[in-house]
């Protein structure tokens, strides 16, 4: 027998019920629907493109700050104008004093395993005594300031200088008074050990903030590095033009190519190399001086040229400054003309189906790069201009592969 009272209390809660139901579908929807979610959002932009058509497109003509998916474009521009296997090179003058001069045309990978390299090479030609070391970066304006690049010491915020070793920064332990160095291939200077002693306790990589401390901390560590190979210098370095009757007497090219430091800059989202490439493609063949205005001025250029458009904000090459202004079908458009260097172009965590660049500010959200789908790779641009969950770009493009 059916219980009077039970039918009382459930029969009113069934609309209840539905009601509520009702209400929640769509938020639940929603919220396992990264596009729906995107779509959703006041500030945000996104284009797939498949089979040269837009799939998707939501608000794909408004301008955005991109954020680290700017390096895409800079990294487009540095090997369609040098070509992947291009090696960036330094010079190394000797004059009558007796002075090593060292040139620096913005190398950005000049770490310390190539900086042996460069030193073997050296031994061979050099006698056992030089009178000092000359660092020589005129190639850049001495007044380079990076738009965009806050003073923290953080590595991300590095000077780029065009004479440089290990992206400006230095690898450091500190255990109470001791420093010692983060890595075996790098001696402790006494610049490295100073910084080490401002640092808190444990191990962390430190920018060198400024062009002097950063060109000090290079002399510093080659002097290292020649004395370990048997050379000694009679003068501490110093920093200023090599003398023009300075002799040619090496010019040393990295081991590593434009493709091999792209991969890297773009899957570290590395600053310090993707602004190098920005200011030397401001002066490809290395004459020099380049300055900021410069080094804007060239890749907005190539931009026009390449891709014929009028309403975009190129303010650096890492995409620091928030006055970089870049559409999503402008990133396309990019992504599109950098399909033969897709390999490039890092792999998602945990979705092989996806290659594609974040960028990361305070209130920005950006992802963009191929997404395969029905057995082919197709460009997708997405910039959000607002706080979000920042896992929620990653949840779309899986989404995209679907």
């Amino acid at each position: 027998m059916t219980n009077p009272r039970h039918q009382r209390l459930t029969r009113p809660r069934t609309p209840i019920l539905l009601l509520v139901l009702a209400t929640l579908l769509p938020i639940m929807s929603l919220a396992a629907n990264p596009v729906a979610q995107v779509q959703d959002l006041t500030h945000s932009s996104l284009l797939l493109r498949e089979a040269g058509r837009d799939l998707i497109a939501t608000r794909p003509d408004t301008p955005r700050i991109p954020a680290s998916t700017m390096k895409i474009l800079t990294a487009l521009a540095a090997l369609e104008t040098w070509g992947r296997e291009h090696r960036f090179t330094t010079d190394v003058y000797s004059d009558d004093a007796g002075w090593l001069w060292i040139k620096g045309y913005a190398d950005p990978y000049l770490v310390s395993e190539e900086l042996d390299r460069l030193v073997s090479a050296l031994a061979e030609r050099l006698p056992r005594r030089l009178a000092g070391l000359g660092l020589d970066d005129s190639f850049f304006s001495p007044t380079v300031e990076i738009a965009g690049r806050s003073a923290s010491s953080n590595p991300y915020d590095a000077p780029v200088t065009a004479l440089a070793a290990n992206f400006n920064t230095v690898n450091l332990v500190r255990s109470g008074e001791r420093i010692i160095s983060g890595e075996p291939q790098t001696p402790l200077t006494d610049s490295a050990r100073r910084l080490g002693l401002a640092a808190p306790a444990g191990q962390q990589r430190i920018n060198l903030r400024e062009r002097e401390s950063a060109l000090r901390y290079f002399g510093e560590l080659l002097t290292a590095k020649l004395e370990a190979a048997g050379i000694r210098l009679d003068d501490q370095p110093r920093i200023a033009r090599a003398p023009r009757a300075a002799r040619l007497i090496y010019r040393h090219a990295n081991s590593r190519t434009v493709a091999e430091m792209t991969a890297p800059m773009l899957s570290y989202s590395n600053n310090f190399i993707a602004n190098a490439f920005f200011l030397r493609l401001a002066d490809p063949h290395g004459s020099g001086p380049v300055d900021m205005g410069d080094a804007q001025r060239a890749l907005s250029e190539f931009a026009r040229k390449r891709f014929g458009w009028t309403d975009f904000t190129l303010d650096d090459g890492a995409g620091l400054s928030r006055a970089n202004r870049l559409s999503s079908r402008q990133l396309v458009d990019v992504l599109t003309a950098f399909a033969p260097y897709r390999d490039l172009m890092p792999e998602q965590d945990g979705n092989p189906a996806v290659r594609a660049k974040t960028g990361t500010l305070r209130g920005v959200s950006s992802y963009a790069g191929y997404v395969r789908r029905n057995g082919a790779w197709e460009p997708f641009a997405l910039l959000i201009n607002e706080p979000v969950d920042a896992d929620l770009r990653r949840r779309l493009a899986s989404t995209l592969v679907r």
